[in-house]
């Protein structure tokens, strides 16, 4: 029977005009001191069967260490350990999904990605690229990606980049530095232990927590602002505030960096990064600045549009007394700085988020070179 509303109509019930993005979440997450040991216990039913490994991806500093001792390896499971010094690349993605497919017959059941920002990304990538076709670069870009990725868990050992919560996985690839953006990047599973971020160097810890307070300062000042992205971008400026401007103990500092991270990671999944994410992508592609920095060195001189925040960025890099390299892009040629400056340039919705509809009225090549010619 014909509902009365529509009877005698025809017609299809009324919607909206407008189109609201539906981005996933992770579904899992285990947050606490220890959580790391249930690791095993995480994964056993994700195991397709004895011939399907999991595939550990770890930051070799943690080779020959007690966490390397703690990975949950049964069956033909396999530990690889990459480098984290540079930026992750797309040829890397490449390279594991290679090395993957030809030690082994079988798919694996997953791969569980431990580390920073760029061991997560690598994960994020492998997982997509071992069931979709082509290459790494193929799928630079937003919404490429055709076929859901393999079950795949993120670990971070160290806090700051939201790595572990977007649906971003950011790579240099042989043309530019640009995210696999996509509904199939964002991790299965996530696991969220403070006391892996023991022992992480003061400079890293400094680079990567303004990552994220970068990211709360540029998504808070956007035009793509909404309650939904401010209620996180908030709770993590306010979250770094207390890491980085507080009297902390080590503990409490950890804990709450991880909750920072994951908040501000949440806080730019609904909006979008701004000028200093914008521009350091060319540091990153033409130099192999890695993205913490690549956004510390270029946020310092950006008062013109951030000026409360560089404030206080610069009172937190005062009080832990972080000194920045100088002279970084001084020996550049013009047509290196030009490279980098079309990079940036080419991440619009950054720019669009950062000063409008309009932007490319406001922001010219001759102004990213005046201010790459200061960093």
């Amino acid at each position: 029977m014909e509902s009365k509303l529509y009877q005698n109509t025809k017609k299809t019930p009324p919607r909206s005009s407008k189109k609201f993005m539906n981005f996933p979440m992770v579904p899992r997450v285990v947050f606490g001191k220890g959580s790391f040991n249930q690791l095993g216990d995480i994964l056993m039913p994700k195991r397709v069967h004895s011939e399907a490994p999991f595939i550990f991806l770890v930051d070799d500093v943690f080779e020959n260490s007690g966490l390397e001792r703690k990975i949950p390896l049964i069956f033909n499971d396999q530990i690889i350990f990459v480098s984290a010094e540079e930026e992750p690349k797309t040829y890397q993605v490449d390279a594991l999904v290679n090395k993957i497919k030809k030690d082994f017959s079988e798919p694996p059941s997953g791969i569980v990605g431990i580390g920073g920002g760029t061991l997560l990304d690598l994960a994020k990538a492998v997982s997509i690229l071992l069931t979709n076709s082509g290459c790494a670069a193929d799928y630079q870009g937003w919404d490429l990606v055709g076929k859901p990725s393999i079950y795949h868990v993120g670990i971070p050992t160290i806090s700051g980049t939201g790595a572990e919560v977007s649906r971003t996985t950011v790579l240099l690839g042989p043309e530019r530095k640009l995210g696999i953006n996509s509904d199939y990047t964002t991790f299965d599973q996530v696991v969220l232990d403070p006391e892996l971020l023991n022992n992480v160097p003061k400079d890293q810890w400094f680079y990567t927590g303004m990552d994220c307070f970068i990211h709360c300062i540029e998504s808070l000042n956007g035009t793509y602002l909404n309650a939904f992205s401010q209620s996180y971008g908030e709770k993590a400026l306010e979250l770094c505030k207390e890491v980085y401007l507080g009297d902390l103990s080590e503990s409490e500092s950890r804990e709450k960096l991880m909750m920072a991270s994951w908040h501000g990671g949440m806080s730019i999944a609904y909006s979008q990064v701004g000028v200093a994410h914008a521009m350091s992508y060319g540091l990153g592609f033409v130099l192999g600045v890695k993205h913490g920095m690549g956004n510390c060195l270029v946020f310092q001189h950006l008062s013109e549009f951030y000026p409360e925040g560089v404030c206080l960025f610069n009172r937190m890099k005062e009080k832990h007394g972080i000194e920045f390299p100088t002279g970084v892009c001084a020996g550049l040629t013009d047509a290196e700085l030009d490279t980098m400056i079309s990079i940036a340039l080419s991440l619009e919705p950054l720019w669009e988020n950062a000063l409008g509809k309009n932007w490319k009225n406001i922001i010219t090549p001759g102004k990213l070179k005046a201010i790459y010619k200061k960093i």
